[in-house]
């Protein structure tokens, strides 16, 4: 069974069709990575799948059950999780403290601390646990949001653009960091426009162009294919 499929997704925003009957089938245990160029629809897809909008037409499945009614919490409470481009830690409070928040509905007591001290150990943010949010670098606030959207343990996990304003090197410990979450089971889609992390992380690629599925397949077969080229340089590999 898929653990996610979208079935001809449609979003009209006035009179933009931003979705365009997207088929999407995301098998459980996989790295999924959405690539497109800006404007593609791929954000669109992501609040559609989560339950921030709704659609005109389709359904979305998770787990075998139409999940197109139910409003965001009840997707999250069936498995699933997000991390959006911009962080939304808590800046005034501790890397400790938001940690805390996000774990404290499924732990308590010494069992809350040993596994804020698990995550922000995976997190690689041990070293600066007692440091206000805020004042940590960019890549920082991006992986304590990832710590935070992997709290509930989903069964999907959505990232959107995770490594955005990264350097490589903070790119790579991401890419690592995702497939060490895929290894211990967890399902991955990511949206994200740094090709480097799509080569490192990718199982499949969807590409997404004018609200529509353009291509499909490994990461090898999307780099190779001239339609891709032009639709991001605007004119195919010679």
């Amino acid at each position: 069974m898929s653990l996610l499929e979208l079935r001809k997704l449609n979003k009209h925003f006035g009179g933009l069709h931003v979705t365009n009957a997207v088929d999407l089938t995301l098998e459980a245990g996989e790295i999924h990575c959405l690539i497109g160029p800006n404007g593609a629809g791929k954000s669109t897809l992501f609040r559609l799948i989560l339950g921030e909008h709704h659609p005109g037409s389709g359904d979305v499945l998770f787990a075998g059950e139409n999940i197109t009614a139910l409003k965001s919490f009840a997707r999250i409470r069936r498995g699933l999780s997000v991390k959006f481009q911009v962080p939304g830690v808590f800046k005034g409070l501790s890397v400790r403290q938001n940690v805390e928040i996000a774990l404290q509905s499924r732990h308590r007591g010494r069992e809350l601390e040993a596994e804020i001290d698990r995550l922000l150990v995976f997190l690689g943010l041990e070293s600066e646990h007692a440091q206000t949010a805020g004042n940590l670098s960019h890549g920082q606030k991006q992986w304590l949001e990832i710590g935070m959207a992997i709290s509930l343990k989903p069964s999907l996990l959505l990232l959107d653009e995770p490594t955005a304003g990264m350097s490589p090197e903070e790119t790579h410990m991401t890419g690592e960091m995702v497939k060490r979450l895929n290894a211990d089971g967890m399902t991955v889609l990511a949206i994200e426009h740094d090709m480097a992390f799509v080569r490192q992380v990718a199982q499949r690629v969807t590409v997404l162009h004018l609200g529509q599925v353009f291509a499909q397949g490994s990461i090898d077969e999307i780099v190779a294919d001239e339609r891709v080229a032009a639709i991001y340089l605007g004119q195919a590999h010679a």
